[in-house]
This record gives structure tokens, C-alpha cells and sequence, in this order.
């Protein structure tokens, strides 16, 4: 049980040294992910910067993901599940184009006008604050190697173990929990609030 996400990011930041993980960048996965990020970066002393992506949720179930998109146009479908819930492609294409709307508006905000680091030849680690499906985690490896990433690690105080080998892309992940019978990821923060976006600034 983490107490909140620095706490998180503070104990994976120490689990990575002892594992001799070494990056040129940190990269935190708005919003959540982001504390956890900042603790690590500092921890490590890199850079830190935001990676964003964003799920695409089927329409009659937001809350369900057929896929996900992320910068530099990166775009993941599960087909099966397009399929499964009966999804056309016009209404795929719609949602598609909301998120990305919300996804470059949310980039630009987060940034605070800043450029994106240049991730071209460097080991990036991706952290969040936690896997539940992999799905997040594997849209940005593939922004991360679009960008030029030549290594990507990705890192997590605590995810579902399935969800962990699910991740695509991927050289490296690292999870410092993994329960049986995994949940939700806020079920293993004592404080697990909404990270505003002022914090992430």
C-alpha cells in the first residue's frame, strides 16, 4: 500500500537505482503518472517530460478502451473489441477525432508552451502511477519510438501482472508490485485523488 504518488514515486525511484536502470529522460503519463514521474526524475536527477496519450472508449461505454491514441499521430485498435461491440467505423472515426482535439489541446496546456524533449537516440522510462491494462504504457512506447527513442523502459509502483507482459514495445518494464488478484490501481493508494493539472504544471 503507497500512501499517495509521491510516496509511489519515491519507492520505485529506489528500486531502480538498485536495479542499475539507468535513462536520459523521465516521462510522465498525464495526469496521474506525473508525480510519480517528477519523484523519480528528481530522484535519479534527469529531465522530466509528459507523454501523452489518450483511450479511445467505445461509444455506448466510454469507460471501456477499443484502443488508444498518443502524439505524433500514434494510433492502437484492438479490432477484436471494435468488432465485438459492434463499433463502425464512422462512429471509431469520431471518437478518434475528439480525443486527438483533447490530446493535442492537453499536450500544449501541460507543456506550459515548453517544446517537447528531443527523445532522438536516448533511453526514455515511461512511468505512470500504475498498469491496470497496458494499454496507456504501450501507446507510449510506440510515441516514445516515433520520437526517435532508441531504448524504452517502463515503470510502475503497481499493475496487474497479465497487464504487465501485455505492454507492447517495451525493451524493459519494471513493476514494483504485482498482486494476486489485482484490482484497480487506486485500491493500493491510501490517497489516490485527482491530480489536477495544476499540479502537473
Amino acid at each position: 500500500m503507497f500512501e499517495d504518488r509521491e510516496d509511489a514515486g519515491r519507492r520505485l525511484a529506489l528500486h531502480l537505482r538498485r536495479l542499475g536502470v539507468t535513462a536520459d529522460v523521465v516521462l510522465g503519463l498525464p495526469r496521474g503518472g506525473v508525480p510519480v514521474a517528477a519523484e523519480v526524475a528528481a530522484a535519479l536527477g534527469l529531465p522530466l517530460d509528459v507523454i501523452v496519450v489518450r483511450k479511445l472508449g467505445i461509444p455506448s461505454h466510454p469507460e471501456v478502451a477499443m484502443g488508444s491514441i498518443g502524439e505524433g499521430g500514434v494510433r492502437i485498435v484492438d479490432a477484436d473489441i471494435v468488432r465485438r461491440a459492434g463499433v463502425t467505423p464512422s462512429e471509431l472515426g469520431a471518437v478518434e477525432r475528439h480525443e486527438r482535439e483533447v490530446l493535442e489541446h492537453r499536450a500544449e496546456i501541460l507543456r506550459g508552451g515548453r517544446s517537447r524533449l528531443d527523445l532522438a537516440e536516448r533511453t526514455v522510462l515511461i512511468v505512470d502511477d500504475g498498469i491496470a491494462t497496458g494499454a496507456a504504457a504501450s501507446a507510449a512506447c510506440l510515441v516514445a519510438r516515433g520520437l526517435g527513442a532508441r531504448r524504452v523502459v517502463v515503470a510502475a509502483p503497481v499493475g496487474g501482472r497479465d497487464a504487465v507482459h501485455r505492454i507492447e514495445g517495451a525493451d524493459q518494464v519494471i513493476c514494483l508490485e504485482q498482486p494476486l488478484g489485482f484490482q484497480a490501481v487506486g485500491a493500493y493508494y491510501r490517497d489516490f485523488g485527482q491530480t489536477s493539472t495544476e499540479e502537473v504544471l
